[in-house]
């Protein structure tokens, strides 16, 4: 698959300025950076984009994450390996990604779940990585970046 264009965001520098901004914001809301790491996964396998699910795994190795973590975040609901905050922090993932699958995509009592694990920063940060996962995952997979790839 050939990639279409250079991403967007290399393209524009006030854009990627921008992301890199949002990123470190969400890298100070005190959510540990493995967790942050797992989000973006799971996100970018929702989304199916190859090249931030490969930059993904690379950056959440980077900071310590297991081989073992890694390869069951697809399964994260089955597998033992991951601890309630973690779990929280996932199902948040997966619901603010698929936000067209429900009416509510974020319900209350899923919320309420997620706020058991996290303060009002956490959750800022957590939802932070979230939509800027989806913003990544969208730039990517539209322009074709390859896995491996970058620029």
């Amino acid at each position: 698959m050939a990639q279409r264009m250079k991403n967007p965001a290399m393209i524009i520098p006030e854009a990627w300025e921008g992301i890199r901004s949002l990123q470190k914001a969400a890298h100070g809301g005190g959510v540990p950076p493995r967790t942050l790491e797992l989000v973006h996964l799971r996100t970018s396998q929702i989304n199916g984009c190859s090249f931030c699910v490969d930059s993904g795994s690379k950056h959440a190795r980077q900071e310590g994450e297991t081989e073992e973590r890694l390869f069951a975040v697809a399964a994260w609901r089955d597998a033992p390996y991951f601890n309630p905050a973690e779990r929280a922090a996932l199902v948040l993932a997966e619901a603010a990604t698929r936000i067209a699958d429900r009416p509510d995509p974020v319900p209350d009592e899923l919320w309420q779940e997620v706020a058991e694990h996290y303060d009002e920063k956490g959750l800022a940060a957590l939802l932070l990585m979230i939509s800027l996962s989806n913003v990544y995952n969208r730039l990517n997979i539209s322009v074709r970046q390859p896995a491996g790839s970058w620029g």
